[in-house]
């Protein structure tokens, strides 16, 4: 069968009735842009590798179980699959420094300790164990872009581009973000820096 020319939502619908070559058409059109989708967020190859597979099989997973019906929305729906599983590899890695300041400073003034005690390392631990906890709460779309740059490090460039939206949206939730995560810390009464969350 030439599936060249034929819709995304016509492949679908050949996959959903057997056809396996459609869903190889599919692949071949777009693994190109969600490997590049999920590489721009986590910034190794092989596990962009690992995480494209882990997309078309959910695809697979979706379209099998009859639960997709974004017809005609193919791509896109593919695309927040894959940024999806790009964030949660980040979440479940716990990859999870302390939120660093432009200026290369911690958040926590309470954190710069002379040396590494006992204490000063429980302290750290459990402090950072709560600013997940309060990074989690956030908005999720604030907190998204908290997570990719500060513990990816993306610029906000990239960030704009992986969420598909404006350099000005991305710097705007991520100002909110911080006015929210600073308002979380200051209830908890946990120290911070002053210098980052200046207007």
């Amino acid at each position: 069968m030439n599936n060249f020319g034929v819709s995304d939502s016509l492949l679908v619908s050949h996959y959903k009735n057997g056809s396996e070559e459609a869903f190889e058409e599919l692949v071949a059109r777009h693994k190109s842009r969600v490997f590049t989708t999920i590489y721009l967020i986590v910034k190794d190859k092989y596990v962009a590798e690992d995480l494209l597979q882990e997309t078309f099989i959910k695809v697979v997973k979706t379209v099998k179980s009859g639960k997709y019906n974004e017809e005609g929305k193919f791509l896109p729906w593919v695309l927040r699959i894959a940024h999806n599983l790009a964030i949660d590899f980040f979440r479940k890695d716990k990859r999870y420094p302390t939120i660093v300041m432009e200026d290369g400073s911690g958040v926590f003034n309470t954190l710069d300790f002379a040396e590494d005690s006992i204490e000063s390392v429980q302290i750290k631990q459990d402090t950072n164990a709560l600013l997940k906890k309060l990074v989690q709460e956030l908005p999720e779309v604030q907190k998204e872009v908290l997570i990719m740059r500060h513990y990816m490090q993306m610029s906000f460039q990239d960030i704009a581009e992986s969420t598909n939206v404006s350099i000005n949206t991305a710097l705007g939730r991520m100002r909110y973000a911080l006015i929210n995560l600073r308002k979380k810390m200051q209830k908890l009464n946990i120290a911070y820096d002053h210098h980052f969350y200046r207007k």
